[in-house]
């Protein structure tokens, strides 16, 4: 099946009341546990894998595995950069082939963010690229450093949607990269502001740990994309703690990246495009 650029994932996405999982992976056996789930499901998923992670699974090795095992699938799949920082890694995921890259702009300030996003959409377009970006400051880093969280305001989460026509934005409203401590107090108002005034798709980072129902309350407010990293991590690696070899090793992270794929999915809700 050809790639799909995350546009019309997120759309179909909207018109079936659901969210897409963009689960991050960082080997084959993540990659092929996902994707079993999607085709399994028969539901679109993205591949994502962030700009801090590259130096344990380089771009330029990871990269064509993840477009490879996404051609191959039998369901649509878009290949992403996830917190995309600097130009020149977001320049190498487009020229390898991905079909959708984030902005991490959230450290900038809000003209900073948008002029920079802007710069980020003139690369991807001409690609058929979409474009990601990132408003207020989602607790914690990608790589798990703590920094305090800054939710995103209704105001100006609709402003840098009008100034940049990026297609597709995540707003922080409580939620944290990694582990949480204690039950996510997530700002469902904000949610609520934002869609009555705009249909553009929203995405929610730091899915691990975040309730079914909550996960369901927002998609019902505009939530099209769902980043799911952590809980894939840490079943994958409970499992090889059990294995007896190194194949046993590989089928039981792969198993658990299934497992982790298959139930967020029904979660988000299944579709097809």
């Amino acid at each position: 099946m050809p790639l799909y650029s995350m546009s019309p994932l997120l759309k179909a996405a909207e018109e079936h009341g659901a969210a897409v999982g963009a689960f991050s992976v960082s080997n084959l056996e993540m990659i092929r546990g996902v994707l079993r789930a999607a085709e399994e499901t028969e539901t679109p998923v993205i591949l994502q894998i962030a700009e801090v992670r590259l130096p344990h699974a380089p771009l330029s090795l990871i990269g064509p595995v993840m477009l490879a095992a996404a051609r191959q699938a039998k369901v649509p799949v878009a290949v992403h950069l996830d917190h995309g920082t600097t130009f020149q890694c977001i320049q190498q995921a487009l020229d390898l082939g991905f079909t959708s890259v984030m902005f991490d702009g959230s450290a900038l300030s809000m003209e900073e963010n948008m002029l920079a996003t802007r710069q980020v959409i003139e690369l991807a377009r001409p690609r058929g690229a979409t474009v990601e970006a990132e408003i207020g400051v989602i607790g914690k880093t990608e790589s798990g450093e703590d920094r305090t969280a800054v939710c995103a305001s209704p105001e100006e989460s609709l402003r840098f949607l009008k100034e940049t026509q990026v297609d597709a934005l995540a707003v922080a409203i409580g939620n944290a990269h990694g582990v949480y401590v204690g039950a996510p107090q997530l700002r469902f108002d904000i949610l609520e502001a934002i869609r009555r005034e705009s249909k553009a798709p929203l995405v929610l980072h730091g899915g691990t740990g975040i309730s079914d129902e909550d996960f369901r309350r927002c998609v019902k407010n505009g939530i099209r994309k769902i980043n799911i990293a952590t809980a894939t991590h840490i079943a994958a690696f409970e499992a090889a703690r059990e294995a007896r070899n190194y194949y046993d090793m590989s089928d039981r992270m792969e198993e658990a990246a299934y497992q982790v794929a298959k139930r967020h999915i029904g979660v988000f809700g299944t579709f097809a495009l």
